[in-house]
């Protein structure tokens, strides 16, 4: 049943509890597979530098050292744009925010197949980078605000899988492009389909909760819900009917700037324990996913074989993001996620035992991404679940750009790492230990946030 109440004002909806009690219309599906795509060309577009950093290093005379700076450039964007595009995407909109990160993503990988330095290719994946960290964090903002709350964790899941769907992509398409058409091909087609998806989102709505929150005209609201309720005529008797509305959802205790929440007493622990849980994830991904090839290559494995086999890491996030998410929406989400890393940490001690063979190496890593990917898909939801609307962009965004630090330290440590002569075992173990530090951090939130509190601040309502 559809939440609404009377005032002297008239009949005042509650748009949270209206898309709740609502089966998901088409509109919503629109919503969902437009960020669905988005993200499959943010993880192409992130995960291209990995697998053509062999072929370009060849022909580029670039070492394992100088490469590092590189591969690296576009997680330095990722941070920036992550921590500019939240509080940006809480001031003016979701929408905005999206189509402009994926139009300056799309160019400047366009841009990078012509680079004939590694300095110009560096600017030019850090440019990539901004456009990307300011497209996830919104996207999953924007979704995680149009799907009913029952199954809203497998659906922005569903959502994020597009990543690492995207990264998979881009392994297998350049162990068949680079033999053809060289490394610069990978660039172009990362860069060229996304020119036409930002044609697409122009048919993206605007968050309600975000029109509402920031005391949008009355009537637009009404229009927007109509575009895409309207269908139903006992949704399109509810908005015509409304004169308010509101969002119940979690209080904020401060007023202020969206960060200044983050950081409030209120949100504080929880902050800090999602940033280091991230943080960790990232490490561990950016060292595998930039430095496998590489390592696999070293050991003597083809391109191939090395493309294939890292393409298979990121794979194995679907499977796990959408179980993450599933369980997520049934039980305590923080400890469903911890659990996942913990797992996580399991498989990569077992990883580090199968480098000898090629075959076994390729299902332990498949395994140990179905893990990984699934806890780490999960966090932005996670993040989303945490914050109140008028700063939840920034609280998903900031989380991202903290853990790209992590992401940073990861491409940039494999590089050293292999310089000082440590082998694909030995770091994969190393590694584990991240993935457990990231489960303790969130087992440390989730024991920490008592539901008492949540249900006592959630009778706070942002009316219009």
């Amino acid at each position: 049943m559809v939440h609404t109440a009377s005032s002297s004002n008239g009949i005042i909806l509650d748009v949270k509890k209206f898309i709740d009690d609502r089966p998901m219309v088409a509109a919503q599906w629109m919503i969902l597979i437009l960020c669905f795509f988005v993200l499959i060309a943010d993880g192409f577009d992130t995960a291209a530098m990995a697998f053509v950093a062999p072929a370009l290093s060849h022909e580029l005379s670039i070492s394992k050292i100088a490469l590092g700076p590189v591969l690296s450039a576009a997680l330095f964007g990722l941070t920036f744009g992550a921590f500019i595009a939240g509080p940006i995407a809480d001031k003016i909109g979701r929408k905005r925010v999206i189509i402009a990160s994926v139009l300056l993503f799309s160019v400047a990988s366009l841009a990078s197949a012509y680079a004939t330095t590694a300095p110009i290719l560096a600017a030019l994946r850090f440019v990539t980078g901004l456009g990307i960290g300011a497209a996830m964090p919104n996207c999953t903002t924007l979704v995680s605000e149009f799907v009913p709350s029952r199954a809203r964790s497998f659906l922005v899941n569903l959502m994020f899988c597009g990543f690492p769907l995207g990264a998979s992509a881009g392994g297998f398409m350049a162990a068949w492009l680079i033999p053809h058409f060289g490394w610069r091909s990978v660039f172009l087609v990362g860069g060229g389909v996304p020119v036409l998806l930002a044609a697409l989102l122009m048919l993206l709505p605007e968050s309600i909760g975000f029109m509402v929150v920031q005391h949008w005209p009355i009537e637009k609201i009404k229009s927007a819900l109509m575009n895409i309720f309207g269908e139903d005529a006992t949704a399109h008797a509810l908005i015509a009917s409304a004169e308010s509305f509101k969002i119940q959802e979690i209080a904020s205790k401060k007023s202020g700037s969206p960060i200044g929440i983050l950081l409030s007493p209120q949100f504080r622990l929880s902050t800090v324990m999602l940033w280091v849980a991230y943080f960790m994830g990232l490490v561990l991904y950016y060292l595998l996913i930039s430095w496998m090839p590489t390592l696999m290559r070293d050991s003597g494995a083809t391109i191939s074989e090395a493309a294939r086999t890292t393409a298979l890491f990121p794979l194995g996030g679907g499977v796990g993001a959408m179980f993450c998410g599933w369980l997520m929406d049934r039980g305590n989400a923080t400890r469903v996620v911890a659990f996942a890393y913990f797992v996580t940490a399991v498989l990569l001690v077992v990883l580090s035992r199968s480098t000898g063979t090629v075959g076994l190496l390729m299902i332990v890593t498949f395994l140990a991404g179905t893990a990984m990917n699934g806890a780490q898909t999960s966090m932005p939801v996670l993040a989303a679940w945490t914050y109140p609307t008028k700063s939840r962009a920034s609280g998903v965004s900031w989380m991202l750009g903290i853990g790209r630090f992590g992401g940073i330290t990861g491409a940039l440590a494999g590089g050293f790492l292999l310089q000082a002569g440590f082998k694909m075992a030995a770091i994969v173990l190393g590694l584990s230990v991240a993935a457990l530090l990231a489960a303790a951090a969130l087992f440390v939130k989730a024991y920490a946030s008592p539901a008492e509190t949540m249900e006592e601040l959630s009778a706070g309502a942002a009316i219009h």
